[in-house]
This record gives C-alpha cells, sequence and structure tokens, in this order.
C-alpha cells in the first residue's frame, strides 16, 4: 500500500481527464475514458462523473466524447468553441455524459439559436509573406500561366456508357509504357454513372473542369452516341479542343478502345515536353476537406489544417472550402470574415437553399451525421460544423461558387456541394484545386487520382493504425507539441507532394472510384 486513499485515487486535474476549449463551454472533452465515481478538479470547478445506466450501461464515458461541467437546464443552450452545439433536450447533471440521448437541435425557425447574421466585421486581410519568405515548389506550368502538381493524361466518358472503354483505354498506359515519358504522371480514367438520360448542366461543368485543370496536359473524350450529354456539345460549350471518340460511330466497344490508345500515344509526345520548374506557393490552389470526423477534428486536425491554410493564403494561394451541410450551424463565423455583404450573402443564400431541399426530400440536415461521427462524439451537425469550418483558418472569406465552377479569386473561397466526401472533392477538383487536404479522425481511405490527398490524423493511435494511408499525424497536438510545429511540417510535406512526392493515397493507387459528379439535377 503506497497511502493514497481511495478518494485520492477517484480525483484528478481536470486538463489531465479532459480538454474545455472555451472558457464559456458548458462541456470538456474526454481525452481518455471516465468513469463513474472519478472528480475533476480545477480552481473552485469540482464535479463528480456519473454515467446513468440508461446511457451506457454502466461503461466509461469514451475518449472524444464531452461531459458537462455544470448543470445544463432543458431547452438550454449548450457550449462547446464557445458556440452553441445544440439544446439540453433534459436536464443535464454535472459531470454527466453529453450526447445524443440529451442533446438535439432546433429546426431553422426556432427561436434560440445563437446564429447573428453580420458581415465582414471580422475581416482580418492577410498580410502577403515578404519576398525572402515566399516559397517554390517543382511544378507544371501550363501555357496560360496556370501551374499543375502533376501532369497527366485524362480519359474523360461523356456517359455510363462509355465508362468501360475509358477504363480499357487508360490501363493500357501501364507504368512500362510510360517509361519513355518521364514528365508523364499517368493516364488517368475519369468514369461515372450519369450522362444519359438527365439534365446534364453540372455534369458538363464538372467534366470541362477536368478536361481543363491544370494538372491534365491533355485529354481524349470517349462517348457512345446516343445519350443526351453529347461530346461535341460539351466540346462546343466550354470551347475545348481534344480528341472525341463515339463508340457507334467507330463501330464499337474494341475499336474504340484501340483508337482511344492512338489518341492518347499521340499526346504523349506533347505533354511530355512540359518539364517541372520552379514554381510560386501562390499558384496553388488547395481542397479543404474532412471525413469520417471525429470529436478530434476540431481541435487537432482542422485547426492544423487552418494554420497551413493561411499560410497558403499569405504566400498568395487559394483554399476552397466546401461540404454546404458541413457547415450549418457555423455559417455566421463564416459571414463574420466576408469582404463584402454580397459574398457573405451569396454564402447565406447557399445555406437557405439546402434547408429548403432537405425539407422537399423529407431529410433534416442534422442527418449529415455518419455513425462514425456520433461513435467519435459528434453529437449534433452544428458541433461538427464549427469543428470543420476551423480548416478554413482565419482569412477573409474572398469567393462564393457554385458546384466545379472556376476559382478564380484567391484567398479563402467556399464552393456549394453536398457533404459527400467524393461529390465534394469532384467539385474543388474540377473547380481547379490540384492538391487536397483531407483530415479524418475514424479513418477515411479516400484519394483523388486527378489531385494528390494528404490525409491528416486527428490522433496518433489513429496514426499508427492506419500508417499505410495517413500522411501526418496531427494527435501530436494533444501530447502538447506546438499546433505551429505541426503546421509547419505539413506545409512542407504539401510542398513536397506538390513537387511530385507520393501521398500515401497516391501510392496505393487510390482515386479512380472518387471521380463522383453531383447528381442533384436528377435522373429520368
Amino acid at each position: 500500500m503506497d497511502g493514497s486513499t481511495e478518494t485520492e485515487i477517484a480525483t484528478i486535474a481536470l486538463g489531465e481527464a479532459a480538454l474545455r476549449l472555451h472558457p464559456a463551454d458548458d462541456v470538456a472533452v474526454a481525452k481518455a475514458p471516465l468513469f463513474a465515481g472519478q472528480t475533476l478538479v480545477e480552481g473552485d470547478l469540482r464535479i463528480t462523473v456519473c454515467q446513468p445506466q440508461m446511457t451506457l450501461g454502466g461503461r466509461p464515458i469514451p475518449t472524444g466524447h464531452k461531459v458537462a461541467l455544470r448543470e445544463i437546464a432543458a431547452g438550454a443552450p449548450v457550449h462547446r468553441y464557445g458556440q452553441v452545439i445544440g439544446f439540453a433536450t433534459r436536464t443535464i447533471a454535472p459531470g454527466e455524459h453529453v450526447h445524443v440521448h440529451n442533446v438535439g437541435i432546433l429546426g431553422p425557425e426556432e427561436e434560440g439559436l445563437e446564429r447573428e447574421t453580420v458581415f465582414g466585421v471580422d475581416v482580418r486581410p492577410a498580410v502577403p509573406a515578404p519576398a525572402d519568405e515566399q516559397r517554390t515548389f517543382m511544378g507544371y506550368r501550363r501555357a496560360d500561366g496556370r501551374v499543375g502538381t502533376r501532369n497527366t493524361i485524362a480519359v474523360i466518358s461523356t456517359v455510363n456508357c462509355s465508362a468501360h472503354a475509358a477504363r480499357e483505354i487508360a490501363r493500357h498506359f501501364t507504368p512500362e509504357r510510360l517509361a519513355a515519358f518521364p514528365c508523364v504522371d499517368g493516364v488517368v480514367a475519369l468514369t461515372h454513372t450519369l450522362g444519359c438520360p438527365m439534365r446534364y448542366t453540372l455534369l458538363r461543368r464538372t467534366l470541362a473542369g477536368m478536361a481543363r485543370h491544370p494538372n491534365v496536359g491533355g485529354f481524349v473524350l470517349v462517348g457512345l452516341g446516343c445519350e443526351t450529354n453529347q461530346a461535341a456539345d460539351l466540346m462546343t460549350e466550354y470551347g475545348l479542343s481534344g480528341p472525341a471518340l463515339v463508340i457507334q460511330e467507330l463501330g464499337g466497344l474494341r475499336r474504340t478502345v484501340q483508337a482511344g490508345i492512338e489518341a492518347v500515344e499521340a499526346l504523349l509526345p506533347q505533354v511530355n515536353e512540359v518539364a517541372r520548374t520552379p514554381q510560386p506557393a501562390s499558384a496553388l490552389t488547395v481542397a479543404l476537406q474532412c471525413g469520417g470526423s471525429d470529436s478530434w477534428s476540431g481541435v487537432t486536425a482542422n485547426p492544423v489544417v487552418g494554420l497551413v491554410s493561411d499560410e497558403i493564403v499569405r504566400q498568395g494561394g487559394a483554399v476552397v472550402l466546401t461540404e454546404t451541410p458541413e457547415i450549418y450551424g457555423a455559417e455566421h463565423l463564416l459571414t463574420r470574415r466576408a469582404v463584402s455583404r454580397e459574398i457573405g450573402a451569396e454564402l447565406l443564400a447557399q445555406v437557405r437553399w439546402w434547408e429548403a431541399y432537405a425539407r422537399r426530400m423529407g431529410f433534416d440536415l442534422d442527418q449529415n451525421r455518419s455513425v462514425g461521427n456520433q461513435a467519435g462524439g459528434l453529437t449534433t451537425i452544428y458541433e461538427k460544423s464549427l469543428g470543420a469550418v476551423i480548416k478554413a483558418g482565419s482569412t477573409p472569406l474572398t469567393g462564393v461558387y457554385e458546384y466545379a465552377a472556376p476559382v478564380t479569386t484567391r484567398g479563402l473561397a467556399f464552393m456549394n456541394s453536398p457533404g459527400y466526401d467524393p461529390v465534394a472533392v469532384t467539385g474543388q477538383v474540377a473547380g481547379g484545386c490540384t492538391l487536397v487536404l483531407f483530415t479524418t479522425g475514424r479513418g477515411s481511405v479516400l484519394g483523388f487520382e486527378l489531385a494528390p490527398t494528404i490525409k491528416i490524423a486527428t490522433t496518433t493511435a489513429l496514426y499508427a493504425r492506419m500508417a499505410d494511408d495517413m500522411d501526418l499525424d496531427a494527435g501530436r497536438v494533444l501530447a502538447g507539441e506546438p499546433p505551429a510545429a505541426v503546421a509547419d511540417e505539413l506545409f512542407e510535406l504539401l510542398l513536397a507532394v506538390a513537387s511530385g512526392q507520393p501521398s500515401k493515397s497516391e501510392a496505393q493507387g487510390v482515386g479512380e472510384a472518387e471521380f463522383v459528379p453531383w447528381d442533384v439535377e436528377g435522373t429520368l
């Protein structure tokens, strides 16, 4: 016996057991499992963990989940990040597990949600990096001045009926067959399930964005012939110039594949003429994404990405946030950073469209939370959104774009999209993003073949468990490493990947199936 009493063993400093993110928060996030009977102390605060049998069956509050720091009355707002994440559906006792069994959200028409619509009051103009701090990477400069991080040839199907042909064409060009063209990073098939019969505005905009993407040195379109989305119309509408193969005109699948191989072979020498050269970091346009999020996403990985976003903007580059359902409940933080009332109003219009869309389709936006999100401690869409917007750093919101529209502004931009990761990333890349920063707490393995995807794990345990898939461990922040130091490492990794170093997903060949254009317009 060491003389310790049972009371001493059950008493622990709040900061050792849980993390309170803002002085006004009603909850703290458990850093390790919290057991009933443990007493958490900090100054005058003293709470005892209580775990009603009805919630977890006597099991501890899991790591990443929330514990109440004070009594929260039924109907009262619950705060995390200093913001409202939901409302107590019954009275919550101090020390109690705070989650879906006792917290919910109100509809947009309800009173009480502290989402004040204010424009531009938090705009802090980015200070450009001085000349001696401006960074470069080894990129591919196109004739129009845009810069790619990869130099590929894209084989693009106009309709699902030509998808197999496009894949067969691309698969012909193995690394062995491309060895004679060292400046060509690959031949990529971009296929999908759409094209006929349907309205095709978004599909066409997406396919055109891929054809003229900075990472694409040349492209071949492949169609069936009778589809609504005609290749000739697509090329005319968007001013594209390149080979367009039509299966019905060429006499079938085998002849089309052979013609496609010949078309790519004709493109290879000219695409190979473009070599990597030093390019300014200001040429980067980076997609900001999260998937398989958990409660630590807004504490470790997303804040680290936010610091990198600010550095990219300081360098003169652009970052693109998306997934409108995943800023729901946090959009007021972005409108406060809008450089004009018009841009802030455009963002709000996208949020209101989603509210109406949800009502029309018979679901609510809180359903955006997945099973994994909930298991990881995320209780409401508001909480998920407040953690997600942190990826956007602190710089002004300079542009708001529709799905897959070309991103032409520098700084922070927002693009409308669903919260489904492959669809959202497809829109960002179609808009011109040449790299993807992707945070994950549960362990997403998403990649994107046209734009290298860098995965940032929220915890060290996840990084160790999925070492083949995770590029960086942001969980070190929980162990006390300064977020700025981890962000510096991520920024250097970003420049290295932009210069040709394969990301973990890229090295495994992940990314072909993740090209998923948004089917919002429906199929007839």
